[in-house]
């Protein structure tokens, strides 16, 4: 494994990740999210520290994930490694959220899309930026 691309890819993926999701949640979303605002916890902002760490750890693992299974095939490897990922995380997190808290589908599915627009985002720059020595 080709650590220092690792650790730059992992950090530059982490680096995407919070513009990404700056510009969806806290610019794009954030009216619906004012017109929801009867659903959300009364402290949440209190806890949104916690989605640096998560979204850390992620972009680890997920680099981790790419390196290990990488076969030198460029960016549409890396698409198709996002495409994947972001299946893999959408489907179930995004629709279970909306079985159980009383979202509109649209948001789901805006949701839905946007996260994984960015996954496809994370596979290129995965592939751009990790290759073996």
């Amino acid at each position: 494994m080709n650590v220092k691309r690792f650790i730059i890819a992992s950090l530059v993926i982490f680096a995407v990740f919070q513009v990404t999701g700056f510009i969806i949640h806290s610019v794009i979303l954030m009216p619906t999210y004012a017109a929801l605002a009867s659903l959300w916890r009364p402290d949440m902002m209190s806890y949104m520290w916690i989605m640096y760490p998560v979204s850390l750890v992620m972009s680890f693992l997920m680099v981790y994930i790419f390196a290990k299974g990488y076969e030198g095939k460029g960016i549409p490897e890396g698409l198709r490694f996002g495409l994947v990922i972001g299946l893999f995380m959408q489907v179930p997190g995004i629709f279970g959220q909306f079985m159980v808290y009383p979202i509109p589908f649209t948001l789901a599915i805006q949701w839905f899309i946007y996260g994984l627009m960015e996954y496809l985002i994370a596979g290129v720059l995965a592939a751009a930026i990790y290759r073996p020595k």
